[in-house]
């Protein structure tokens, strides 16, 4: 199975969101640059990373560092929690002390099983991710205040109480880590490069250019990391901006094709349509109608 680049649909500017799966959910092998959390709520969750394959018992919580591969098997008789958020959220140049390891070395360094935590942090976080899931549920005044408290909670327990990982590289794995972080690295940048001019024309030799890769190797890096050409991935970028402008802006939709990056309200229309399965209007009539 080849690994696949997810790109998690935030619901707003938050860059956090929760869900629960069944254990009959599979999901196939990928990675993301979001920190993934799983709580195991009920029964035994079972998720391969790397060569190994992980249980997760009841009450038990396991998360994953940026980037870092991982898929989830048939786990009959149980329920997990997911929670997905972007280090973004953390403004580092402000908050970081000298004394503090970066995020990314935070989640890479720690031990990632709750098995291995001391009882007071597993409580401690366990706790938090829960109240973490109810207010997301809520309709809460100051919602989104209290879900920053409890992530910025949830990482100060991490950054206090989290023990150093016990696991060791296995032989061949140092280079092949190295190897991955390069592409994580690259991956990043034009992701960064699309989140900043996704508004104007972009074309795959610009992007190509910015990594420092021929159009030719630019096209199979990204293919083979993401599992899609990178125009598919910027039209899929511009379409969740469209549908996050459409659901929230009373603008025609001329409008509404310049404010997420496409050329022409032909183009908007004709992607937007092939993407969602309906028109932008009716996308946009449909989300008034939940709204009511």
């Amino acid at each position: 199975m080849s690994l696949y680049l997810e790109i998690p649909e935030f619901e707003d500017e938050l860059l956090f969101r929760t869900f629960i799966n069944d254990g009959m959910t599979i999901v196939y092998p990928h990675w993301h640059k979001e920190i993934e959390i799983i709580y195991s709520k009920r029964g035994t969750v079972n998720i391969g990373v790397g060569d190994d394959i992980v249980c997760v018992s009841e009450g038990e919580i396991y998360f994953f560092a940026s980037g870092e591969p991982h898929y989830f098997l048939a786990s009959p008789d149980s329920e997990r929690i997911v929670y997905q958020f972007d280090l973004q959220l953390f403004d580092e140049k402000l908050l970081r002390q000298s004394q503090d390891k970066s995020l990314a070395e935070l989640f890479e360094n720690g031990a990632k099983h709750s098995s291995e935590w001391p009882e007071a942090l597993t409580r401690k976080v366990k706790e938090l991710l829960l109240e973490l899931y109810e207010e997301l549920e809520s309709d809460n005044l100051g919602k989104k205040f209290a879900i920053y408290a409890y992530l910025f909670q949830l990482v100060t327990q991490f950054y206090r109480q989290l023990p150093e990982t016990k696991l060791t590289v296995k032989k061949g794995g140092r280079a092949s880590t190295i190897r991955y972080k390069e592409t994580l690295e690259r991956l990043d940048k034009i992701f960064s490069y699309v989140e900043m001019y996704y508004l104007e024309s972009i074309s795959l030799e610009e992007v190509a250019r910015e990594v420092g890769f021929s159009p030719y190797y630019f096209t199979r890096f990204f293919k083979n990391n993401t599992g899609q050409t990178f125009m598919s991935f910027l039209n899929e970028y511009r379409i969740i901006q469209a549908k996050f402008i459409l659901a929230n802006e009373k603008i025609p939709m001329i409008e509404v094709a310049e404010k997420s990056g496409f050329s022409s309200v032909k183009t908007f229309h004709h992607v937007f349509k092939e993407s969602v399965g309906i028109s932008p209007l009716k996308y946009q009539k449909s989300m008034s109608e939940i709204g009511k």
